[in-house]
């Protein structure tokens, strides 16, 4: 189900120079972060206000997506399946991504004979940091799902309560039937409109792009990562790894190659790298895996909820940098130790969906409950962290971008045609509307879906 433009031109011709106008900005914001570190610091506010930006469209596009998506659906077992199975998928590749972190950081131990020592002023970052630590708690976590009023999940722009709202909302459309047709006709409108703005504000990406990058270089400098170079290389190839082997091999066993879904989001992943925020890429995302043949119900259900508990990257950093403090504050963990950490980041994982910082801040939550591990050493890792916030970040986003794949082929909701085509930069002849207008529940449907 692509989109079209006004002009009636593929969403996938649109701005096809965008990835190489990012690559420039990356590039030049580099170089003034390397050369001229305070006038680099000084372009924040362009990468800010550009993240903002996409931030303030995500809650529309979400709520807009899931109403209409499911108002679309036969009846609700379809709803309860790709429920089900985006939580199993989920559930199984994060825990994958745990273990692998866990595996390498004993297999190369990158932080072993470093002695660490740590820095005041970065201690007092860390008491900061693991304050907190009281947002992950068990009843802590399904309170905020639910919103103080209707409007409010949308000001606070917290996803996981916008994903309450929309679900619950788009099962109320199905659920009245008939009577709902003129909603669904209005959010139908409004949804094309929204993501004609989105494709406004992706205009901006190279601005956004440069500014942030130009300001990490600046203020972090390239030589707090040539001081923790064991601990962000072994990242970087662990995530590369996960990205080619695990979530290759499920590509392909899919029917799919993994190295040209990369290309086909190649101005999204440019994106990510270059603001740091997967976020700022997920209004184009669910936009890509329609026109990749990927119903719209599924797209709106798997990636949304995906942002939230399917954090491929984040999982990988965090056994990671866990046995990374250990190693480097010579802190010996038994087996029993490691299995407990494994156990605990299972659970604060999950419970970092929507909270801000969320990589930090739940490695911290993580360390608080394994006292083995001295919460303090955080500090070795604080200058590093936003170089390796760009990788989980991308790891992340190329997680969801082929659990929707999977999860439309096991639903059958997956126009294999309309897949190959894209990703082979294709279009293909006959391009569906934004949004079928799939009759209402208990409606008798006149004619087959248009995939």
């Amino acid at each position: 189900m692509a989109i079209l433009n006004n002009s009636g031109e593929s969403a996938a011709t649109k701005g096809s120079s965008l990835w190489l106008q990012v690559i420039v900005a990356i590039i030049l914001g580099g170089l003034i972060g390397t050369f001229s570190p305070q006038l680099g610091v000084s372009l924040e506010p362009l990468g800010k206000a550009f993240v903002n930006l996409v931030k303030m469209i995500i809650a529309p596009v979400i709520f807009l997506t899931i109403t209409t998506g499911i108002s679309g659906m036969r009846d609700l077992k379809g709803f309860g399946s790709v429920t089900i199975k985006a939580f199993a998928y989920f559930f199984v590749f994060s825990t994958f991504a745990l273990i692998l972190g866990l595996i390498v950081g004993n297999l190369f131990a990158p932080g072993a004979g470093m002695n660490a020592e740590f820095a005041p002023h970065d201690l007092a970052k860390v008491d900061e940091i693991a304050g907190k630590v009281h947002d992950l708690t068990l009843v802590g976590f399904l309170s905020d799902i639910i919103p103080k009023t209707f409007v409010s999940a949308f000001v606070d722009g917290n996803i996981l309560q916008v994903l309450f709202i929309s679900v619950i909302f788009g099962l109320s459309l199905v659920i009245a039937g008939e009577k709902s047709r003129p909603v669904v006709s209005l959010l139908e409108s409004i949804s094309h409109v929204v993501f004609r703005l989105v494709d406004l504000l992706m205009k901006a990406a190279p601005i956004g792009a440069f500014g942030a990058i130009a300001f990490v270089i600046g203020k972090f400098g390239l030589s707090s990562i040539v001081k923790l170079s064991a601990l962000v290389g072994t990242f970087y190839i662990t995530s590369a790894l996960f990205i080619v082997v695990v979530l290759g091999s499920v590509a392909k066993f899919s029917g799919f190659s993994i190295f040209k879904l990369i290309a086909y989001l190649k101005n999204e992943i440019l994106l990510v790298l270059g603001t740091s925020s997967s976020e700022s890429a997920l209004p184009s995302l669910m936009e890509k895996m329609e026109q990749a043949g990927v119903k719209r119900e599924i797209v709106g259900l798997v990636v949304p909820t995906g942002y939230s508990f399917n954090l491929d990257g984040t999982n990988i950093y965090m056994t990671l940098a866990a046995l990374f403090i250990a190693q480097a504050t010579n802190t010996h963990l038994t087996l029993a130790d490691q299995l407990a950490l494994f156990s605990v980041a299972i659970i604060s994982s999950k419970g970092a969906a929507g909270v801000t910082g969320a990589g930090f801040i739940t490695l911290a939550a993580t360390l608080s409950v394994v006292p083995t591990i001295p919460i303090a050493g955080m500090a070795i890792i604080l200058g590093v962290d936003k170089f390796m916030s760009e990788c989980r970040a991308l790891t992340n986003f190329i997680g969801n971008a082929v659990a929707t794949i999977v999860i439309g082929k096991w639903e059958n909701g997956l126009n294999k045609d309309a897949l190959d085509a894209a990703l082979a930069g294709k279009h293909m002849p006959k391009i569906a509307p934004l949004i079928p207008h799939a009759p209402a529940a208990g409606v008798q449907a006149d004619e087959q879906d248009a995939d």
